[in-house]
This record gives structure tokens, sequence and C-alpha cells, in this order.
């Protein structure tokens, strides 16, 4: 029997029933199409599947037991840019949220000793650094007790502000919505330099979040003066299922047109300046970014991580496959028009924009060939280039520390130095006697 989907943190509810997560959709062949994250619940002794949370249309991150079970499930549910607290008694009781701060909840964990509860979690938000809350109720979650104080240098710090931003598609008419982190003291101000910073996945989000790391940017980016827009395309987690599909046979055109009117409606609104156009992203990220450079010229400068610019050979050395023929839909010899159409491999002619490249010596998700390969055309487009790989690392760069400071401080380097050129008028690559300009 084939196994299409991936069961994840069981628990048991009670004496014959388990609680489970599940994440599918890695197969032409079973029509399985759920690619958000949900929460089911198998009685060991009929057999019988329910889901829990079935209104609801976004993506299950985490849950708990409520009461040790008594009370049903406290789940954490993602829906657009916010990642929040709610209760369910039982599948047949409603899904119910509570009342807590805005921003995002993580790792809730519970304990039910002699009738007492205890519930702990992390929260951050952008303006609040993550920390390890605990409350005795899950009524009312914004009297919780703040339990850590790890971060409390970023609270004495001047940080960027953020806020959601929704544009419109306008070839299908599309809603999209994203994130914009505006540098410290210029929240809501015009004409600032932008970077568009895209996320993994596809099947992720943009959230309203604290998070810092080498591959985690946004917000130091910020703090260096550049309006950061972070995009939620169509392939974006918590907006719907059918959202979710929209990069189903077409991974790049769909999201990057998303991406690029998004960037028309800053420039319209006088948020941005047209002049100070940038872009970047890792994994999924750096793929989008490494596609709509052969797409426009109007970025001035890219900075992209893990990312594909041939599917043939990404399927072939790529240790997820699967996902990747069933996103295109189809094997490389059964569909070789959608390997090729939307593979930047075959478009880098077009490239004007200097780009940054990192990646690391043992990646397995998105190859290092691939890497290679993007920095090869570029050099020979004489296009300015910069490749970094980091010896010893896998996909996620995390093995050395000192990797992501070498990452963010190489990327941040390179934004600085091309990040105020305008090329939109160029209508030839230019000629440079070297690609490490």
């Amino acid at each position: 029997m084939k196994n299409h989907v991936s069961e994840r943190n069981l628990k048991w509810l009670n004496n014959d029933t388990i609680l489970f997560t599940v994440e599918g959709d890695v197969s032409n062949e079973s029509g399985y199409h759920e690619n958000q994250e949900r929460l089911y619940s198998l009685n060991i002794t009929n057999g019988h599947v329910d889901r829990w949370a079935d209104q609801f249309s976004g993506t299950v991150k985490d849950f708990a037991l409520l009461e040790g079970g008594r009370k049903g499930v406290i789940i954490l549910c993602q829906l657009n840019t916010e990642i929040q607290v709610y209760t369910q008694e039982s599948i047949c009781h409603p899904l119910i949220k509570r009342t807590g701060w805005n921003g995002t909840y993580e790792n809730i964990v519970t304990n039910f000793v002699n009738n007492k509860s205890r519930i702990a979690f992390i929260h951050s938000s952008f303006d609040a650094p993550q920390e390890i809350y605990f409350t005795n109720t899950i009524d009312h979650l914004t009297p919780a007790k703040k339990v850590t104080n790890e971060n409390k240098l970023f609270t004495e710090r001047n940080l960027p502000k953020g806020t959601k931003y929704r544009w419109t598609n306008k070839d299908d008419g599309t809603e999209i919505e994203g994130i914009l982190l505006y540098p410290p003291d210029q929240y809501q101000e015009k004409n600032l330099p932008l970077l568009v910073l895209m996320h993994g996945g596809p099947y992720s989000a943009n959230l309203n979040v604290f998070h810092v790391g080498g591959l985690d940017i946004a917000l130091m980016m910020a703090t260096e003066g550049w309006l950061v827009f972070q995009p939620n395309y169509r392939g974006s987690t918590g907006y719907g299922d059918e959202f979710l599909q929209g990069v189903f046979k077409e991974l790049f055109s769909p999201p990057g047109k998303d991406v690029l009117f998004g960037v028309d409606a800053l420039i319209q609104d006088g948020i941005v300046d047209p002049k100070r156009l940038s872009i970047g992203g890792y994994s999924y990220g750096g793929h989008l970014t490494n596609w709509l450079i052969t797409q426009t010229t109007r970025f001035n400068v890219a900075v992209t991580g893990a990312g594909c610019v041939d599917h043939v050979s990404s399927w072939e050395i790529t240790d997820l496959p699967l996902f990747r023929s069933h996103k295109i839909g189809g094997l490389p010899w059964q569909t070789p028009d959608r390997y090729q159409q939307e593979a930047a491999i075959f478009q880098l002619h077009k490239v004007r924009t200097p780009t940054h490249m990192v990646t690391g010596e043992n990646d397995c998700r998105v190859p290092t060939a691939q890497s290679y390969l993007l920095k090869r055309a570029l050099h020979i487009l004489g296009i300015p280039s910069k490749l970094i790989v980091f010896p010893g690392e896998g996909h996620l760069v995390k093995t050395n520390p000192w990797h992501e400071k070498i990452k963010v401080r190489e990327e941040l380097k390179w934004l600085n130095k091309y990040g105020a050129i305008c090329l939109l008028e160029c209508d030839e690559a230019p000629t440079l006697s070297t690609s490490n300009q």
C-alpha cells in the first residue's frame, strides 16, 4: 500500500484515539492535494479518521492537549500572516480563537496535574522578540507571564517596524498579501530603497514574527536602511488550498507575477524609489530570484541562496525528486516542455542584474551544481557575480555559526555595492574583465 502523506506529531488523546498532523501532496498518481498541514484523529478500535478544525482555511502548525485531553485540544493555526491560538473540544464542537497578542505563537506545551493546567508557549511579533510565556488558563492569553528574558538586548535597540501590505495581481485579479519592514525611525516614510525578500518552500509564509538568523535576514536588512518587502505569493500557506495550489505545474510564473505586481504597487503608492530595487531569497526564494532576474532588468542587485536554475539536473540529484516532479506535473520525459519553460538556465542571456550566490558544499536538497551553473553562465555573460560555497554545510547552512555571519556580511556588502545602480535602461550586458567585480 502506498502512503502519499507524512503523519507526524502523534499523541494519545484518550485510550482509543490518536491525534496526528498530516502533510502530503507528493505523488501525481495519488490524486491527493492537501498541501497545508492538518490535524486528524484516528480511533484505533474502529479505524475511523476525523479531521479537526475542518472549516479552517489556513494551516495547522502545532497542537497540544487541553487538560490532558478532557477538554479537547489547543491548536496553533496560521491564517494570513499570523499564527494564533485556537481550541476545539471535540470533532463536533466549533473551533474557537482565543484572545491573545498579535503575532506568532509557537511550540505550545501543556501539563495537567492535580486538576491544574500549565500552558507554556513561545510568542513573538515584529517588535517583540521571542520569549517563553506561562499561563494557567487558555481563555485569556494576554495575562501570561514571561518566564525568560533571553532577548532583552533587542528590546533596548531601535528596531524596524512592520505592517501588512496588500495588492492585486492585475493579470487575474488575485489579491496578494505581504509584509513591509521599515527601517528604524522611517516607519511609513516614502521613496525608500527596496529589498524584496522571498521565503522558501514554496509551502511557507512570511509572518508577523521575530526571527533572526543566517536565513532569517529580513529584520537585519531593515536595520541597514532597506525597506524589506516580504510577499506571500501563490504557494504560500495560510491563504487556503486553492491559493496554495497556484504553483502546481507553474512553479514560478504566477508567484513571480505576484511579486512584480507588488513592486509596481509600492512604486505607485510612492513607498519605494523605483531606481533602488533589490531582490533576494533562499531555497525556493532563491529559485524565484533566479527566475525573476531573467524576466526583468528592473532590479539593480540580487542575492540568491541555494537556488535552482535547471529542473532536470536538480530532479536528478535532489533528495526530494518526487516533490519536484509532482510540482512540475510529471517526470522529465513525461513533461519535457514544462521542465524547460520555467527553467532559468534557458533564459539567462536576459540577465543584467549583479548577482551574489551562496550554497552549502553538501546540499542535497538543492544540489550545489545549480549555483555553479548560474555562476558560470553569469561569468560568460559578463554580469558581476560572486559565489560562496560553505564547506561542510548542507541545505540550511547551520553547521558552523560563522558561516551564517559570513553569509549575511557578504550579502550586505553586495547590496550596498550595487543597490543604488540603475540598470533599467541597459540594453546589453556590461562588458567586464572579471566576474567577481
